[in-house]
């Protein structure tokens, strides 16, 4: 079920906030072509770069209208919902203040989060990996859940999708947003066909001139395959999938990456800090990977996505009349 704020959409995809890659324009631009952008308020240093960012956004999407009318995607903002996090109560009350149309929250589900963001009418999505987060996000009042399985980028699960869909369906009947190596417009279908109300969608963004990924990093994951992608908690203490050959050069070896523990880096850095200087030079993707072969601006990716959309439902229907 998807609310009505998301009428505006042109395909049912959301640009995921992926740490140090998305910026206000890969949100812009996102939002342009009718999808949700998103980024994460600790990408900015500080709350009040976060609040500039906000502006920049604002004044871009307002007004704004596609060729056949329609205005521009909502936006949404990711907080950290974590005691780690120094920023949480300075970046909510700014998103309180903008009144940001979707909060999504990580590592942690607050029903007084919730109840400020409803206050102003926005909505909250939360991200989980298992059927015990999902019915303690959903306790806590969120609109929406965002189940990341197996193989997604980031700090993913384990759980098949096709299952954890189900499992979460069965209890939760708000809006469901899957994750997990979807990279092209048949796998927004597929993501659909599975339960799901809309696809969340990480790795093939980063891949886009609008990302702040460095070109290094962009030709890595065109390189790589499903057997490149290496899920450990090497980097920061909690499982998440990066690119092998990135560990590699920041000397993780296979012996270290097969721990179940954070790897010593030997610096006197607080979490945050530490954080950011790890995945700044270790680089993150999914097994989406196998999918993306190009860079390009998020304008092309959209249209592409949409085609190929278009194109899988079809061959869907066809299915019903050699079948039913």
């Amino acid at each position: 079920m998807l609310p009505k704020s998301f009428d505006s959409l042109s395909l049912p995809v959301v640009a995921a906030p992926m740490f140090l890659i998305s910026g206000p324009q890969l949100v812009i631009e996102s939002c342009k072509q009718g999808i949700v952008g998103s980024f994460p308020a600790l990408n900015h240093r500080t709350t009040e770069g976060f609040n500039d960012w906000l502006t920049e956004i604002e004044e871009s999407l307002d007004g704004y209208r596609r060729p056949d009318g329609s205005p521009a995607a909502p936006y949404a903002v990711n907080l950290i919902v974590h005691r780690t996090n120094p920023r949480l109560q300075a970046d909510l009350e700014v998103v309180v203040r903008r009144k940001v149309p979707i909060v999504i929250t990580s590592l942690g589900a607050v029903s007084d989060l919730v109840d400020a963001v409803h206050s102003y009418g926005g909505l909250v999505f939360h991200d989980i990996t298992t059927r015990r987060h999902a019915e303690k996000a959903a306790e806590a009042g969120v609109d929406g859940l965002i189940l990341v399985t197996a193989g997604a980028g980031g700090h993913a699960g384990t759980a098949n999708p096709l299952a954890l869909v189900a499992e979460v369906r069965s209890f939760f009947d708000k809006t469901i947003l899957l994750s997990g190596c979807i990279g092209t417009g048949s796998d927004v279908a597929a993501a659909l066909q599975m339960g799901a109300d809309l696809a969340y969608m990480g790795t093939r963004f980063i891949n886009t001139t609008e990302a702040k990924a460095p070109p290094e990093y962009q030709q890595m994951i065109i390189d790589s395959n499903i057997s490149e992608i290496v899920y450990t908690a090497a980097v920061s203490g909690v499982p998440a999938n990066f690119l092998r050959h990135s560990l590699e050069s920041a000397g993780i070896t296979e012996e270290l990456w097969s721990r179940k523990a954070r790897v010593d880096f030997g610096e006197e850095l607080n979490a945050q800090e530490a954080e950011a200087k790890a995945w700044k030079t270790i680089w993150s993707a999914g097994q989406g990977t196998t999918s993306v072969k190009d860079v390009l601006p998020v304008a092309e990716l959209v249209e592409r996505l949409k085609r190929e959309f278009r194109e899988a439902v079809q061959r869907q229907c066809g299915l019903l009349e050699r079948y039913l």
